[in-house]
């Protein structure tokens, strides 16, 4: 367990952290919001859980010392403890700011709250002063997720896809392994991860993420080298978490799964009758 974080903290001339006051078995210290920017005018990422009073009242307690106002609102994707926040946050700084999130293919117009969100674009650019932003498409996570990159510091707002400590899940893991690479041709110097401590090595940490990946898969497939007849998700755990506590058997399954359907996209497995095979 990294120290603990205080809920305001001065990360940069151009960067403060405001912890989400929404600490959990997911969220570990609480999701971390940025404000960003060095001018009068700034732009938040992410808006942490709704209903977190104490959050708001932190976040409206620096704006108001700094006398800063934000102009826009960037959210990482669509889970809860990131988007979750928009109205309270809307309630404090008012309805002139602009919401900005990469569109979910299932809703036309989306909206949260009643709040109107603006669509972003891969690669798309926004800057205030003392930041130049740049939006990076990385599903996986989910299939909204952005990353942002800021110029000023070759630095990286990673939201989900890479935290501070431990490793994080995934809707398709396919996409998520395409997504790291992403990240990893950025090369940046530094990382202010959705959850948890600042990452000061980052590329460490990214290649670390993607050998954990790439090891598990090695792992099924050599089990499935093994075996000739085909094996379930559960039989595949069995073999491989052998030191892991059986109540967490299914979340491991879930896990393979999501290997399995990358192999299976990639033509390295295919499923027959109720289980895997090598193809």
């Amino acid at each position: 367990m990294s120290a603990v974080l205080p809920i305001v903290s001065r990360l940069t001339p151009r960067v403060v952290r405001v912890l989400g006051c929404n600490p959990g078995k997911m969220t570990l210290q609480g999701t971390n919001t940025y404000i960003i920017g060095t001018g009068k005018k700034r732009i938040l990422l992410d808006t942490g859980e709704k209903g977190k009073k104490d959050y708001i009242k932190k976040l409206k307690e620096f704006l108001h010392q700094e006398s800063v106002s934000i102009e826009q609102v960037i959210i990482t994707h669509w889970h809860g403890d990131h988007i979750g926040g928009l109205e309270d946050v809307t309630s404090i700084i008012g309805d002139g700011s602009i919401a900005w999130k990469f569109p979910r293919s299932d809703i036309k117009n989306e909206s949260y709250d009643g709040i109107t969100i603006h669509n972003l674009q891969d690669q798309q650019e926004l800057s205030v002063e003392g930041a130049s932003l740049r939006i990076i498409y990385t599903p996986g996570h989910t299939a909204d997720h952005v990353v942002v990159y800021m110029k000023e510091e070759n630095a990286l707002f990673s939201g989900d896809c890479i935290l501070g400590e431990g490793t994080a899940v995934f809707e398709d893991l396919y996409d998520y392994m395409k997504s790291l690479s992403i990240i990893l041709n950025l090369k940046p110097d530094i990382i202010y991860p959705g959850h948890g401590p600042v990452l000061e090595t980052p590329v460490e940490k990214i290649q670390y993420y993607i050998n954990h990946r790439n090891l598990r898969e090695s792992q099924i497939k050599d089990v499935l080298t093994r075996k000739e007849e085909p094996l379930s998700e559960m039989d595949i755990v069995r073999i491989i978490y052998k030191d892991t506590p059986e109540s967490l058997y299914l979340a491991a399954s879930n896990n393979v799964n999501q290997h399995l359907l990358k192999m299976e996209k990639e033509g390295i497995v295919h499923k027959k009758d109720s289980g895997w095979v090598l193809a």
